[in-house]
């Protein structure tokens, strides 16, 4: 009487109540299948830790008594989709029962929703065990209306009893500290180096080669440096907490060409795979605060990001999917620039910001809002071709969080449903949080014509005007944008008209930026 239980490539939760106890009338089947690596092109480093954090799980499981059914992705018995692999493998063990947790993204829930009906197996689907908020309580409670992220963030700590004092309030007297975390980082402290090891992953490249799998970015694969195991991420959180955390707070909104995670965790795809709980990652920041190791505004900024946003974007997802997936609020409509897929720009904020994350399949989160992000909102790009791209570079990037991200945070693309603004920003915004415009071929300083020494004013600049320019009905009785349409005003007409025309020139010719 074998039970088939499902796994997914971001349900490696060793804790989960399914390990508890190995079972010989249960089997557990991961599959790497090119029905998942298809939708939209991956990094090859996504695909690669991925698969080798799965390869690495099933391992486990099966040195703690479990028994297992491994499908690679070259496997000849390998049909490369959900139904069809699971129908094969019930029959192969006679499985009289289909079980599996809930998926993360909508599209594979419906997947294995449908493919569970064909198996025509009675079948259960279990909870995940990894998040702080139940998936559907938090559809009930946004379905009709999204909360502001800023008052389910405080619900949350209330629940949870996170960074409270003994009379139920915030610690420090206040819920965030953002006003004391947007610092430029001046270059000291120094940034901690990258955690993890590198892993040669050369014959599973070989292997993902030679299934037809086709990927963007540089695969590295002889130097994988991503947390493959439940160890690996422990390892790194506590690196983390010990050498980036103390000065995470002030520098989370900082760039550099001087380093690439400055002091951000890098815990995100270890998170989102599941090798770590998000409680185990909070309850770590708050040790650290409470031992004073690390201040609060550091500490709640982190805590933020996990207990609040992390959770915020995933009842946005659940409650308005799939229609939240055809979001196009401002009818963007134009095709992303080529330079997106190759970094060869002109311009050194975005040059870099695409360069790394082709290079390493990460940017922290204000690299992908303000730089890749500001510049697609600005230009008028489709948002249907920022989700691909956005989905497909990133190694933590899976749908139900990516998405809200992109489409709703960066793009506004869901017309207010996440931000009560749109995060738009000119070179003004990027110089003062980056050292990117010192070496750039762009003049920040101008919004149209030639500097003195002959550099063409930066692109952000009269393009950030243009945006609010063609959004003007929408957004200029917005209280939160009332400066900008005053400054607008101000001008005068000779200037504003050179600003639209610089304007009009850049958005004819992107990919040469």
């Amino acid at each position: 009487m074998t039970t088939l239980r499902l796994v997914l490539g971001d349900q490696l939760n060793a804790a989960h109540s399914w390990f508890r106890t190995a079972r010989a009338d249960v089997l557990y089947l991961l599959l790497e299948v090119r029905s998942e690596t298809d939708p939209v092109r991956h990094h090859a480093q996504k695909v690669l830790a991925i698969f080798a954090a799965m390869r690495a799980f099933a391992e486990a499981l099966q040195a703690a008594g479990h028994r297992v059914r491994y499908l690679k992705i070259g496997d000849p018995a390998n049909r490369q989709v959900f139904a069809t692999n699971l129908a094969l493998v019930a029959a192969e063990c006679g499985a009289m029962r289909f079980e599996r947790m809930e998926a993360d993204e909508w599209r594979v829930e419906r997947l294995l929703d449908e493919a569970a009906q064909a198996l025509g197996l009675p079948h259960a689907v279990v909870g995940s065990e990894h998040f702080l908020a139940e998936r559907a309580e938090l559809m009930q409670r946004f379905a009709a209306k999204v909360p502001r992220m800023e008052f389910f963030y405080r619900d949350m700590r209330r629940r949870h009893r996170i960074l409270l004092d003994g009379d139920g309030g915030p610690v420090g007297g206040a819920w965030n500290f953002d006003a004391q975390n947007r610092e430029k980082w001046p270059g000291d402290p120094p940034a901690p180096d990258w955690p993890w090891r590198g892993h040669d992953l050369s014959a599973l490249w070989e292997e993902i080669v030679a299934a037809g799998v086709h990927t963007i970015g540089a695969a590295h694969a002889d130097n994988v440096r991503w947390p493959l195991s439940r160890r690996e991420a422990r390892a790194g959180l506590a690196h983390f907490v010990a050498y980036a955390l103390p000065h995470f707070g002030p520098y989370q909104d900082a760039m550099s060409t001087c380093s690439r995670t400055l002091f951000h965790s890098g815990l995100s795809f270890a998170l989102n795979v599941k090798l770590l709980h998000p409680r185990e990652v909070i309850d770590a920041a708050v040790a650290a605060w409470q031992a004073g190791t690390v201040e609060l505004a550091s500490c709640e900024g982190f805590v933020r990001q996990i207990l609040g946003w992390r959770e915020f974007v995933r009842g946005v997802y659940w409650a308005r999917m799939p229609g939240y997936a055809q979001g196009n609020a401002l009818d963007a409509r134009r095709p992303l620039p080529a330079w997106y897929w190759n970094g060869d720009t002109k311009m050194a904020c975005l040059r870099h910001a695409v360069s790394q994350s082709l290079d390493t399949a990460y940017a922290h989160h204000i690299q992908r809002l303000m730089i890749t992000g500001n510049f697609a909102l600005l230009a008028g790009c489709n948002p249907d071709e920022v989700d691909a791209w956005y989905l497909g570079i990133y190694i933590d990037a899976f749908e139900w969080v990516e998405m809200p991200n992109t489409r709703g945070m960066s793009q506004f693309a869901d017309g207010g449903v996440i931000a009560s603004k749109p995060y738009a920003g000119a070179a003004s915004y990027v110089g003062r949080q980056s050292d990117y415009c010192k070496a750039c071929a762009y003049d920040p300083k101008r919004r149209h014509g030639r500097s003195a020494e002959g550099k063409p004013a930066c692109p952000l600049n009269s393009l950030y005007w243009d945006f609010l320019l063609r959004h003007e009905a929408r957004f200029a009785r917005n209280p939160r944008m009332a400066m900008p349409y005053k400054a607008w005003a101000k001008m005068d007409a000779a200037e504003r008209a050179a600003t639209r025309a610089q304007a009009a020139q850049w958005l004819a010719r992107l990919d040469a930026l």
